[in-house]
């Protein structure tokens, strides 16, 4: 990769489970642009057993659709010369499962959560987490870590200084266990220690023999402060030379790329901070739904999490959806009433077919109803471990009496600015609207917050880039990638049905333009696409937009695709517990934003498509 010259051309691939895509950036007139994309099934498995032939298949789409040569000899061309070849190549996997680490620690709610922090940050699906408070007795934590076989298992426990004979023990066990990794016979398992620097010449007897060892610094040096840094490096580290290495063709792959590869969710974590670091966001929430997992992604005040809900999915895990959240709360979001039966039936359909799609309407809405929930429980568990230190000793009060009290989590909805949502419910949505629905029910903002989906999912291959050349990724993400839905501007309190809630005053050129907007209503102003425009938002008395109650704000806010979209629905959001009420207020909602063709959502249509 030439260092000293600005990159021309650049070839990015994702390796994922399944696919594997290929996007080629090039240096149009001074700004990186997408030019084409390609993708081809991923061949980590019989009867290729070689990832490399999956890239070099995606790899030749794009060929076939750019015109130009990138592959000679079987490999990825580089350095650019004339119209042949790239000038750097990065690439992403999640291929084979991604990185499935287990956390062992001694406290679940401190040092073993802080590990988990860790391992989730540096891309990496957390499969348990054992501690001494987890219930569980010794040969039950052994059984365990042979069950599942993990890819690497990381140790924390113990502050600088303090426990040393207990984080032994849970060394021991791990020893005991001797667990074999999924990967084969001849793997040697990853275990890293960042535990009590004390501990670790004890440890290192315990664990050398039975593993691969690598020592970081401890990640809670003491009560009041978190060093996660080295352990996720070593992490990613890991994963590369010995997990992915283990993986057939990668080694071929790993000499070929002009970066370390990173696991997908990594680097989707890489270019969230890098959106956050930009001078018109401070806080912004990142959202990935696929077919088996969520994952959820935050900076607020400069402090970067990551959690993954491994068993909330639309696809290979849409029956776990079902079963956590309940039939209930998935109808609540329907305007009409399917049949429990066929829609469990239907839920569990989608989980054998992972790859189709809805056939009609009423499909399509309870889809869309099933993401929600996927989406809202994913964020509950995102916001309980993205929380300030346990443990840490601070004044009680008498909430804390009585165990009410505890570590505040650092999602704070009022100061976010933006939400971005990727994956196929969200991003391949038939009407752009149903993805700002869907995003504003799992999510509820407040007060003033952008909303944004990545129309192809190109995050993982720019947040690889963004580590080698962050300014090609920021182009490329805000003028190819995203699409912008609009504004949400919401109201926090509660009211009576139909109470003033807000007013928002949009200030144009050629005149201001008022929306008067009651409690429980949604409307819609509708600046064009690119438009950014002045707005006064002016919140009823009880109803607070970010500078306390009944106080005024003035804002700059972005158009989009969508438009402004005026919640006056409150925070909490409740819906109405009469059914027939709750059905014509999300048929009231849906035609404010356009969410469905208008003759779906009459009661006789939705009822017919139900069979009722």
């Amino acid at each position: 990769m030439p260092e000293h010259q600005e990159l021309r051309s650049i070839l990015a691939t994702d390796c994922g489970s399944t696919t594997t895509k290929a996007i080629l950036i090039e240096l149009i007139d001074g700004e990186y642009r997408l030019r084409v994309r390609g993708e081809a099934p991923t061949t980590v498995e019989a009867p290729y057993e070689d990832v490399t032939v999956g890239v070099l298949n995606a790899v030749r789409e794009v060929e076939e659709l750019s015109g130009r040569t990138l592959i000679r000899d079987r490999a990825i061309v580089r350095p650019q010369s004339g119209d042949e070849g790239v000038d750097a190549y990065v690439s992403t996997s999640s291929a084979g499962g991604g990185l499935q680490v287990m956390v062992v620690g001694l406290v679940r709610s401190m040092t073993a959560e802080s590990a988990q922090r860790a391992a989730l940050g540096a891309g990496a699906i957390v499969m348990d987490v054992l501690a001494l408070d987890d219930g569980r007795r010794d040969y039950e934590r052994i059984e365990r870590m042979r069950e599942l076989r993990p890819d690497m298992i990381l140790i924390s426990g113990g502050t600088d200084g303090g426990e040393v004979r207990r984080v032994v023990e849970m060394a021991e066990l791990v020893a005991a266990a001797n667990p074999q990794a999924r990967l084969g016979a001849n793997y040697e398992l990853p275990v890293i220690f960042a535990g009590n620097e004390a501990a670790r010449e004890p440890v290192r007897e315990a664990l050398e023999r039975a593993t691969q060892l690598t020592v970081v610094p401890n990640l809670r040096p003491s009560m009041e402060e978190e060093n996660l840094s080295p352990a996720r490096g070593e992490i990613q580290e890991l994963f590369l030379q010995h997990v992915m290495a283990q993986a057939p063709g990668y080694p071929k792959l790993i000499d070929w790329t002009d970066a370390d590869i990173m696991p997908t969710p990594a680097a989707v974590g890489e270019l969230v901070q890098a959106v956050a670091r930009r001078k018109d966001v401070n806080n912004v929430v990142g959202v990935d739904i696929g077919g088996a997992t969520t994952d959820v992604f935050s900076v607020f005040d400069e402090t970067f999490n990551r959690t993954v809900s491994a068993n909330l999915g639309m696809s290979y895990s849409i029956s776990n959806v079902l079963a956590e959240a309940g039939l209930s709360n998935i109808l609540r979001w329907v305007a009409a009433h399917p049949d429990p039966t066929a829609l469990s039936n239907d839920v569990r359909n989608k989980m054998v077919r992972p790859t189709t799609i809805p056939q009609q309407m009423l499909g399509l809405m309870v889809e869309q109803a099933v993401a929600r929930e996927a989406l809202r429980l994913a964020f509950d568990q995102h916001k309980m471990l993205a929380s300030e230190l346990k443990g840490v000793q601070r004044q009680r009060d008498i909430s804390d009496a009585f165990g009410a009290g505890g570590a505040e989590t650092l999602v704070n909805m009022m100061a976010l600015d933006l939400i971005v949502g990727s994956g196929g419910v969200l991003s391949h949505a038939p009407r752009r609207s149903q993805a700002a629905m869907m995003m504003i029910d799992a999510f509820e903002p407040e007060g003033i917050t952008r909303l944004r989906v990545d129309s192809i999912f190109m995050m993982p291959q720019l947040g690889v880039l963004a580590t080698i050349n962050e300014r090609a990724a920021m182009e490329v993400f805000y003028r190819d990638c995203l699409v912008r839905l609009g504004t949400c501007i919401a109201p926090v309190g509660s009211a009576r049905e139909g109470a003033p809630c807000v007013k928002v005053i949009v200030h144009r050129p050629s005149g201001d333009e008022e929306v008067d907007v009651a409690f429980g209503e949604m409307k819609l102003g509708t600046p064009a696409a690119g438009e950014s425009v002045r707005v006064t938002v002016e919140p009823a008395r009880g109803f607070d937009v970010g500078e306390g109650r009944g106080r005024s704000v003035e804002a700059r806010v972005e158009g989009g695709v969508v438009g402004i979209i005026i919640d006056g629905r409150g925070r909490p959001l409740r819906l109405p517990a009469d059914d027939a009420t709750r059905i014509d207020a999300i048929r009231g909602w849906e035609r404010a934003l356009d969410v469905y063709p208008e003759q779906s959502l009459s009661g006789e249509a939705i009822e017919e498509e139900a069979g009722l």
